[in-house]
Order: C-alpha cells, then structure tokens, then sequence
C-alpha cells in the first residue's frame, strides 16, 4: 500500500468520469473495493486520508459520488464528498 496509490486513485477520480461512476454504482463496499484493486490502486485508510488532507474544498466537491470501503457516507461535511468515503468502520 502506497500513498503514490492513493494520490493516483484520487487524480483517476477527478480525471475520468466511467470510472467515478463504476466505483460509485458498487453495491457494497467489499465490490467497490475489489473493484478499486482490480484497476491497480492499493492504498490504506491512512493513505487517503492523508491525500483526501491535502485537497482543496473545490477538488473534493467535485468528487461526490461512489465510495470505496464501507457505505457511501458524508465523511467531510459540507464538502458531501461521498467518493472518499474510504474506511467508514
């Protein structure tokens, strides 16, 4: 698990609309996570938090929709950033 993972993760979420909208359709977080390390990402919960830290309001809100692990939730009110919504438990 890298942070260079969760950066380039992050960088594919902003920057390709199919993807977003594939990880955001998974019905529950073991296949959004599968999902997410099918397509070459392996990142921890400290990993994306780090880079979700780093972000400004803007690039998170336009990252609302999907969610990795655990349910989609609004983990960064008001930001309703839905899609870093990584490790809820």
């Amino acid at each position: 698990m890298t942070i260079e993972s969760a950066k380039a993760f992050v960088e594919r979420m902003k920057s390709d609309e199919d993807f977003r909208k594939e990880v955001g359709e998974k019905s529950s977080s073991e296949d959004r996570m599968k999902f997410v390390k099918d397509n070459g990402f392996d990142f921890s919960k400290e990993e994306i938090e780090q880079v979700k830290s780093e972000m400004s309001d803007e690039e998170l809100d336009g990252m609302a929709t999907g969610g990795i692990e655990g349910e989609p939730v609004d983990v960064d009110p008001p930001n309703q950033c839905d899609s870093m919504a990584i490790y809820v438990n």
